[in-house]
């Protein structure tokens, strides 16, 4: 699976972006997808993850009520919709690809899309 992340910029405080992360291979439907997110110095740290086949999303604190996941099977996508958008969300945003095959854990990363909130 390779990941391909978009729609980064900036953005003044208040506003709103929708990052993607368009995904190769026909069996997208069958991972769970999530969005992590490194702010300079900092640690990458978990921001929201949706499941499959469910579609169950989960949000870290930070971001709930503020951000919503989404996917789009048929076009082998997941979205980050992300409003009222705050100096802190400022970071590089990556998405990830995973699913247990039997024992193993397969996992896949995104190259990252950069998000700048300015005050």
């Amino acid at each position: 699976v390779q990941l391909q992340a978009s729609g980064g910029g900036l953005v003044q405080a208040g506003g709103s972006l929708r990052l993607s992360c368009a995904a190769s291979g026909r069996t997208f439907s069958m991972y769970n997808m999530g969005w992590f997110r490194q702010a300079p110095g900092k640690e990458r740290e978990f921001v929201a993850r949706i499941t499959s086949p469910s579609g169950s999303a989960y949000y870290a604190d930070s971001v709930k009520g503020r951000f919503t996941i989404s996917r789009d099977n048929a076009k082998n996508t997941v979205y980050l919709q992300m409003n009222s958008l705050q100096p802190e969300d400022t970071a590089v945003y990556y998405c990830k690809a995973d699913r247990l095959g039997g024992s193993i854990l397969y996992a896949y990363w995104g190259q990252g899309t950069k998000v700048t909130v300015s005050s």
